[in-house]
């Protein structure tokens, strides 16, 4: 099969419900036989950006490493998955015009929702003063402002949110699944 390769950024806060969305995303687009691969943050982290911190340049720079990475693999015919929390935006849009073909999901929930989650116990380390330049909490989130998708985790099922997205993808011509 031939496919048009993307790179699918999902941004929002810690939490929010970007790795779970990628995931399950995966999940469809694989048994659809689509090629893919995903950027996960912390990945990313561990094994491609360890000697940055969480500066706002080391995030920039964090996100400029992800957006090559991202870039190549798209101009390549793959359909990349990058869920990262990447919290400003002009870095997000200098990735939209860095990579030809961008498409911006906003995995939309209240702080206050991705603080009871907490799936990974960061809030609960920032709350004890632990972590510090945590976004959201001591660090500022710039949410977009005209993504192309916005998935609301707080009010949709994880299948809406997939089928949201599987949908715009279907409309800009790079999958084509029932």
């Amino acid at each position: 099969m031939k496919q048009n390769g993307v790179a699918v950024w999902f941004t929002g806060f810690s939490g929010a419900g970007k790795s779970t969305i990628a995931d399950a995303l995966t999940e469809k687009l694989k048994s659809e036989g689509y090629q893919l691969e995903v950027l996960d943050g912390d990945e990313i982290r561990e094994n491609l950006t360890k000697d940055l911190g969480f500066s706002k340049e080391d995030r920039d720079t964090n996100i400029r490493r992800i957006g090559f990475v991202a870039k190549l693999l798209a101009r390549n015919g793959v359909i990349v998955l990058v869920p990262v929390i990447s919290p400003y935006r002009a870095i997000r849009e200098e990735m939209r015009g860095n990579i030809d073909n961008f498409v911006e999901v906003f995995v939309n929930a209240p702080l206050s929702v991705c603080e009871e989650r907490d799936v990974k116990g960061l809030y609960k380390k920032v709350r004890a003063g632990e972590i510090k330049q945590f976004t959201g909490i001591d660090d500022p989130y710039e949410p977009p402002t005209n993504p192309e998708v916005e998935c609301r985790t707080d009010l949709e099922e994880l299948s809406e949110s997939v089928d949201k997205i599987c949908n715009k993808l279907k409309d800009l011509n790079y999958i084509y699944i029932s």
